[in-house]
């Protein structure tokens, strides 16, 4: 029983790894579904280690380093294939034609190296316990995933807007910096199993599910930007 936690982790990990190479082959809705599965592994393992009594350093670690893949690497990914599109031409992420690189879009992985240091500098931050300190990398994905696929999708004919290479690299600059930034921010974790502790959560989760029977997808980087307005206004209120 011990080892569950630490056996999702590593499903969080595994379905990351799935989750980049469905993304690399330009197929952003399979590689949702496996992000999704990294998502809930990532909620799960946690609550398991919790449930059980089971916590560890080694479980901290390894939830990092799956992190690292399943919400630093794989939200890099995405936003080098939409910049790989705009920079280098439709045909360079046609799915079946030979895998080029794309010079111009490799700067969509200074999001990947910014999620690396977050992670690491969550490890050693005794303050995020019951919020973070900073936009996490699990939200941040959720954003990029949303724009991956309105673009797949082009929803409301937002494609060719979101696909613009300056406010692509204005992105990976904006969430690279909210991703090692000094703003507190909501946690999302589910500490218990009670209704008040989780209803900040509940409410965010019912917001969510009215923008998605409106806005599609585009509904998951929408809610990512009420999160962080959200949460910096907030604390504004607090600290007054």
């Amino acid at each position: 029983m011990k080892h569950i936690p630490n056996l999702l982790t590593l499903a969080n990990l595994f379905f990351g790894c799935c989750a980049l190479l469905f993304t690399l082959a330009y197929d952003p809705v399979t590689a949702a579904l496996f992000t999704l599965g990294s998502f809930l592994c990532d909620y799960a393992d946690g609550m398991a280690a919790r449930a059980l009594k089971v916590a560890s350093p080694l479980g901290k670690e390894l939830d990092s380093l799956a992190d690292v893949v399943s919400f630093g690497v794989v939200p890099g990914a995405m936003l080098y294939q939409l910049l790989k599109f705009s920079t280098c031409g439709a045909e360079s992420v046609v799915p079946g034609h030979a895998f080029s690189v794309c010079i111009a879009a490799l700067p969509a992985f200074i999001l990947s190296a910014a999620s690396g240091l977050r992670l690491g500098r969550f490890n050693l931050d005794t303050r995020q316990t019951t919020y973070f300190i900073g936009l996490s990398t699990p939200a941040c994905t959720v954003f990029v995933l949303g724009l991956a696929l309105t673009v797949h999708y082009d929803y409301f004919g937002l494609a060719k807007i979101i696909q613009q290479p300056w406010l692509l690299y204005t992105l990976v600059g904006a969430l690279s910096f909210l991703l090692n930034s000094e703003i507190p921010m909501f946690g999302m974790k589910i500490k218990g199993f009670d209704l008040r502790s989780n209803l900040f959560n509940l409410a965010f989760l019912a917001l969510f599910i009215v923008l998605f029977v409106l806005l599609k997808a585009l509904a998951l980087s929408l809610i990512i930007l009420i999160y962080i307005v959200a949460s910096v206004g907030f604390m504004k209120v607090d600290e007054g």
